[in-house]
C-alpha cells in the first residue's frame, strides 16, 4: 500500500503542479457556475415544479461540460507516458502493473472530487447570502453528488483505458469522448423506439440520464451504484491487461 499511496501522490501532484490542472478546475467552476445560473434564470422567468438541483444538473450546458471532464483529465494518464518513454522505465522498476493502473486512476479520481467541491458551495451560497430557503432539499443535493461521483468511477476508468490504448493524448481524448457521447445517446433509445421492444429494460438500466434524474430527486437505487463500480472494475481490469501486456513486451 505504501507503494501505490507514493505513486498516487506523484501522479496528483502533476495536476496541481502545472497549470493544466488549475485551467481544469477553473473551467469546471466557471461552467458549473453557469448552469446554476441559467437554471435560477428559469425559475425567475416561470414557475418551475422541480428543485433548483434538478433543473441545474439537467440543462444541456451540464452534460457538454460534464462529458468533457473526462478526457481533458485522463488523457496524458499513460498516453503521455507512452510518448516520452518514461512508462518503460516505470513498468521495469520494482513496482507491479497494478499498482502503476491504481495508481493513476487514484489520482485522477481524487482530482475529479475536488473539482466538484466548488459546485457543493455555490449551492450552499443561495441560503447564505439570501434570506431565501433554498429551492432544493439536501437529500437531492447529495444524491446528485453521488452519482456523479458514481458515474465519475466508470467515465474516468474508460479514460484510463483510452489513454493505454495510445501514445496521443489527443487521440486518447477522442476515444474516450466518443465512447461517452455514445454511452449518453443510449440513454434516449426508448424515447426515440419507446418501451415495447424487449431490450427497453437494459437501456434503463445504462442511462445516465435516468440515474441523474431519480438521484437528483433523491431517489436512491442500489442498481447503478452495482453497475457504475462493477463496470469501473471491468474497464481498470481491461487497462492492467493492456499495460501489463507492455511490460512483457519484448
Amino acid at each position: 500500500m505504501r507503494v501505490l499511496r507514493i505513486l498516487t501522490r506523484k501522479e496528483l501532484n502533476t495536476y496541481f503542479l502545472s497549470p493544466f490542472g488549475w485551467v481544469v478546475l477553473a473551467f469546471v467552476v466557471l461552467m458549473q457556475g453557469l448552469s446554476l445560473s441559467s437554471a435560477m434564470k428559469g425559475f425567475r422567468d416561470t414557475p418551475v415544479k422541480d428543485s433548483l438541483v434538478y433543473v441545474t444538473f439537467h440543462t444541456p450546458l451540464f452534460w457538454f461540460f460534464f462529458l468533457f471532464i473526462f478526457p481533458l483529465i485522463t488523457m496524458r494518464l499513460f498516453a503521455e507516458e507512452e510518448r516520452s518513454g518514461t512508462l518503460e522505465t516505470l513498468l521495469t522498476a520494482p513496482v507491479r502493473t497494478w499498482q502503476v493502473v491504481l495508481s493513476k486512476y487514484f489520482a485522477a479520481m481524487i482530482f475529479y472530487v475536488i473539482l466538484w467541491i466548488p459546485a457543493y458551495f455555490q449551492f450552499k451560497a443561495f441560503s447564505w447570502f439570501t434570506e431565501i430557503p433554498p429551492a432544493y432539499s439536501e437529500g437531492a443535493l447529495l444524491g446528485s453528488f453521488a452519482i456523479l461521483l458514481l458515474m465519475g468511477s466508470t467515465f474516468t476508468a474508460i479514460g484510463c483505458l483510452s489513454s493505454a490504448l495510445t501514445s496521443s493524448q489527443i487521440i486518447a481524448g477522442i476515444i474516450t469522448i466518443t465512447i461517452l457521447v455514445i454511452h449518453y445517446f443510449l440513454g434516449f433509445v426508448t424515447v426515440i423506439w419507446g418501451e415495447s421492444f424487449a431490450g427497453a429494460g437494459f437501456f434503463h438500466y445504462i442511462s445516465s440520464q435516468q440515474h441523474l434524474h431519480y438521484f437528483s430527486n433523491g431517489l436512491l437505487d442500489s442498481r447503478p451504484v452495482v453497475y457504475y463500480l462493477s463496470f469501473s472494475a471491468f474497464i481498470l481490469f481491461l487497462t492492467y491487461q493492456v499495460i501489463d501486456l507492455r511490460r512483457w513486451r519484448p
